[in-house]
């Protein structure tokens, strides 16, 4: 008996499916296992001696992050010399008079008044710039510069750590995924799974590896050599792209300089909340179509792609069941219900060390779906709002 193109149809998309999810978890990248996580070794030993870093901070209203952010910024224990430089980008809830007041009698934070934004230039990359021209006027310039985000909470190792594996293995770049915050509903469903997607983007064994044209890093902890950085045009290379942190990881590992990304469990942490979907929404909304290069023919696959792996799984068992109610072959019934079945399976076995990480409870695994979907969503709007750079 002939079958049906409707199922035919299901056949293909729960086949692709199940392919696609075997595809992620035998890979030899292996992205769904979140490894390496950062602070989970032993620091290797410092070096003999501990070279100049700055540390630039931009704040754009980052008045109620700083409390939570910059103490542990100025506690570090780094041995060698260091001193911060916030970039208070413009600000209009008093991030400088804050940031001033937090680190009252302590001469290493320096405050920038930010400038106003010149044509070509996105805001986090022009803050930078201004923390680096400051940096460069200083008498004695740096060997590292770290870039981190004012709501990034940094342990006091943190800086140290950075330093002794860049220093001890040649790193030009070494950055943190910040573990981010996953506390209210909104974040259960959809941080882990913005992790997860970013791990599978840009897996982190390739990233690490030097015979790897993949490069990426996390912009709300990077610790860059500031020689390697003029190499590679300095922050006006990246001055227009709204994904700074993964375009800079390009501009670098072009040198043929070697790079590291890896997670952070504790000891690099985001103070951002999220208490609803529409935030995240609006955070995945400002950059994913510049992620696809403003490639509608891109966005048109990722949908379909995003629908295959997310949506066809559920709807195959659901759509076999109803078969099975209304008296189809049960030979088809049972195939589709099947392969459904373990293409969800498979996603899930992905997706759960990604919910390990954050201490959910298992059951999480199974809404990847539904975010799924939702950043589905979020790309096909941030295509619709997007204008291209000229």
């Amino acid at each position: 008996m002939p079958l049906s193109p409707l199922a035919l149809a299901a056949l293909a998309a729960e086949t692709a499916a199940l392919a696609g999810w075997l595809v992620v978890l035998l890979a030899r990248a292996r992205a769904w296992d979140l490894r390496p996580i950062g602070d989970d070794a032993p620091a290797p030993p410092g070096p003999p001696a501990w070279p100049r870093v700055h540390v630039l901070v931009p704040a754009h209203d980052e008045a109620g992050s700083l409390p939570g952010t910059l103490p542990a910024l100025l506690a570090q224990d780094y041995p060698g010399p260091w001193r911060v430089i916030l970039i208070d980008d413009r600000s209009r809830d008093g991030t400088a008079a804050v940031a001033r007041r937090l680190a009252a009698g302590d001469d290493r934070l320096t405050v920038v008044e930010g400038l106003p934004l010149p044509a070509g230039w996105v805001g986090k990359v022009w803050a930078l710039e201004q923390g680096a021209a400051e940096s460069a006027r200083d008498p004695e310039p740096p060997s590292y510069l770290l870039l981190t985000d004012a709501d990034i909470r940094h342990a006091p190792g943190s800086l140290a750590r950075l330093v002794a594996e860049s220093e001890a293995d040649g790193l030009a770049l070494n950055s943190r995924l910040a573990r981010l915050r996953c506390e209210s509903g909104p974040e259960r469903l959809l941080i882990p799974p913005f992790v997860f997607f970013f791990n599978l983007l840009y897996p982190q064994r390739r990233v690490n590896d030097p015979a790897s044209r993949v490069a990426a890093a996390a912009g709300g902890c990077v610790l860059v050599r500031r020689d390697t950085l003029e190499r590679a045009g300095g922050l006006a290379a990246i001055r227009g792209e709204p994904i700074d942190d993964v375009n800079l990881a390009g501009h670098v590992k072009g040198l043929g300089e070697s790079i590291r990304l890896s997670v952070s469990r504790s000891e690099v942490v985001s103070v951002r909340e999220y208490g609803s979907v529409a935030a995240v929404w609006r955070m995945v909304r400002r950059t994913a179509f510049d992620e696809l290069r403003y490639s509608w023919a891109l966005l048109a696959g990722t949908l379909v792609a995003l629908g295959v792996l997310f949506v066809a799984p559920p709807a195959g068992i659901v759509g076999a069941a109803i078969a099975a109610w209304l008296d189809a072959p049960e030979w088809i019934a049972t195939t589709v219900g099947a392969i459904a079945f373990a293409a969800w399976a498979s996603a899930t076995a992905a997706f759960v060390p990604t919910i390990r990480y954050f201490a959910l409870h298992q059951a999480w695994a199974l809404t990847l779906p539904l975010a799924g979907v939702l950043y589905g969503g979020m790309t096909l709007d941030s295509a619709l709002r997007s204008r291209p750079p000229p």
